[in-house]
């Protein structure tokens, strides 16, 4: 008797073995099927960018394609963004899959058939536009996805919900807009989502490879301004006012101390820079103002809250003992990207399947932000890199991103696919066992 059940067992195993490969099969064969249609839409968009808050052409676009699959589509979500879902052929949990859908007011220098011409309204100034940090590629291969996964539906043992996300590069001026915003509108709720996935292509990474870290991975992001009022004299008579430049360059050189003098940096990371210093109107003129404007990223919000503070305290003295009132605002706008480490752990395998035996490696630290962050505040998340960078090539060459020679090889977005479509069925499955 014992032995029937062993082999009973055994055979239950070999089952389970042939039935997982079959369906790693099926999505390989499916995503190398759509991988030239995936390529067409990329360049399309990436031929029509669309700025933050602005991606109307672009989400009519994927919503037209979702809604020939079948699903349930809603537009206009946090002003642009497009929301779908797809209901599997059993319950199970709800997993989403997000694609960041802006572009950037930069001009396009790469010499490409497809190369962005685009102008639009930023601010109330005329700016070329351009998909300078690959997210035409994010919003191909989640339509694609979308595409498989609706052919498998009643392999699902869950939903999926679709997120098209407008604005991660932030909404222009006082506007709201981005993940934040698409929180506050439900979208992690309704059906409730019980884990996320998120990717980014890389220009620096070989393509048909990930990269990803557990726990912290990607910095907060905060905004400062620092407003410096002095007192307006001639340039020829310097002692008869309290001149606001000459005391703004101090303030920028003693930010810099708190970073290489003040923070832990074997702890994790902290950045600080000063990107606009405006002041004055004329070369003889010492002005009555200077304004100061940065940014600050942290991997730790104890060190987040600590650079906070000093930013405030030294800014304010220097100018105090230099005869000046000092303003200091400071604005976050993304959280730190957190990868749940046990999610980390227990998924990492598919992405593995979809690249292949060492395509997958563990990463340091990004000072770079993504407000993907606020989506894994409502529901454990992963969020990860996808390399871009075409094979053989130098990464310290490679065009960095918000940059005009911002450039990707596109032939192997197929593995983007076959990871999503992976991480969905292997959760789904690892949930129903």
């Amino acid at each position: 008797m014992r032995v029937k059940v062993i082999l009973f067992i055994s055979f239950l195993f070999s089952l389970a073995a042939a039935a997982q490969k079959n369906l790693q099969q099926t999505i390989d064969k499916k995503a190398k099927e759509i991988l030239p249609q995936l390529i067409e839409w990329r360049r399309f968009i990436h031929e029509n960018p669309e700025l933050s808050n602005r991606e109307f052409k672009t989400a009519a676009f994927v919503a037209d394609h979702l809604k020939k699959l079948g699903l349930e589509v809603q537009t206009g979500v946090a002003k642009t963004g497009v929301v779908a879902i797809l209901k599997g052929g059993q319950p199970g949990p709800v997993v989403a899959l997000r694609a960041d859908m802006d572009a950037l007011p930069v001009k396009e220098r790469v010499d490409l058939p497809f190369k962005s011409v685009v102008t639009a309204d930023y601010m109330g100034q005329t700016v070329p536009v351009m998909h300078a940090c690959g997210h035409d590629s994010h919003v191909a291969m989640l339509m694609a996805t979308a595409d498989v996964l609706s052919s498998m539906k009643k392999d699902l043992k869950g939903t999926v919900k679709f997120i098209f996300q407008p604005a991660e590069e932030g909404p222009p001026g006082e506007e709201e807009g981005g993940a934040p915003l698409m929180v506050k509108e439900g979208v992690m709720d309704n059906p409730k989502v019980d884990v996320i996935f998120g990717m980014h292509i890389e220009s620096a990474i070989e393509e048909g490879t990930f990269q990803y870290k557990p726990g912290a991975f990607m910095a907060s992001s905060d905004w400062f301004t620092i407003t410096i009022k002095g007192k307006q004299s001639h340039g020829s008579q310097p002692w008869l006012g309290v001149d606001p430049i000459v005391i703004g360059t101090e303030i920028i050189n003693a930010l810099q101390t708190i970073v290489s003098r003040e923070s832990e940096l074997t702890k994790a990371p902290v950045v600080i820079t000063v990107g606009k210093f405006h002041s004055g109107v004329r070369n003889n003129i010492i002005p009555e103002e200077a304004v100061l404007e940065g940014t600050i990223r942290t991997l730790d919000s104890k060190m987040q809250q600590k650079v906070h503070g000093r930013i405030r305290e030294l800014a304010t003295a220097i100018g105090n003992a230099m005869g000046a009132e000092v303003e200091v605002s400071i604005d976050t706008k993304t959280l730190v990207t957190y990868n749940d480490p046990g999610l980390v752990k227990q998924m990492v395998p598919s992405l593995e399947k979809a690249a292949g035996e060492g395509n997958v490696s563990e990463r340091e630290w990004v000072t770079g932000a993504e407000d993907f962050s606020y989506f894994g505040e409502k529901a454990p998340a992963f969020f990860f890199y996808f390399g871009g960078m075409p094979k053989g090539a130098d990464p310290a060459k490679a065009p960095p991103h918000h940059t005009p020679d911002f450039y990707i090889d596109d032939s192997m977005l197929d593995v983007g696919v076959k990871a999503f479509c992976n991480l969905v069925f292997d959760y789904m499955n690892m949930k129903k066992q």
